[in-house]
């Protein structure tokens, strides 16, 4: 067993653990938020996508000894005080989501992304999120919903 201290969505986590359970596991299993989703298990769909320090990985390939003293934000984090996030607020009004199971991941890499590129060209979105798959198809209003929450991050949202 193994001590890892880590920060979750602004609160600090201390958890023993065997070491070689996956970031996902953590968070769902250990921590019981469940928004993170597990897909493939093998990093290629991005439906377990989190925010490490700021940059979108996999949680699924990520072992919980490399998570000690980082900074981890899941979907849970984005909202305050019950107020969602532009992105979410993006998501929503351009009805970015079908079946819903792609829908954490692809928000949760768009806010990296955008994190990254504040003012990105169309082309550029679709580029930056090819790696998140959806299997519903609801690729067209998902970038739109990234296009929206681009221009509406920097009115709402301390970067």
């Amino acid at each position: 067993m193994k001590q890892i201290n880590f920060t979750l969505n602004g609160k600090p986590v201390s958890l023993e653990v065997q070491g070689q359970e996956s970031l996902l596991t953590i968070i769902r299993t250990y921590l019981e938020q469940t928004g993170t989703k597990y897909g493939c298990g093998i990093g290629e769909c991005g439906a377990c996508t989190v925010l490490i320090n700021k940059e979108p990985v996999r949680s699924c390939m990520t072992l919980a000894e490399d998570i000690e003293g980082k900074e981890i934000i899941s979907i849970e984090g984005l909202s305050v005080d019950g107020e969602l996030h532009p992105i979410q607020e993006a998501f929503i009004s351009h009805d970015a989501l079908q079946c819903g199971f792609c829908t954490s991941g692809m928000i949760m890499n768009a806010y990296g992304f955008l994190l990254q590129n504040p003012n990105p060209s169309r082309e550029k979105i679709i580029v930056g999120m090819e790696s998140n798959l959806c299997r519903c198809g609801a690729y067209n209003r998902i970038v739109d919903a990234i296009e929206t929450a681009g221009k509406e991050m920097p009115k709402k949202v301390k970067l």
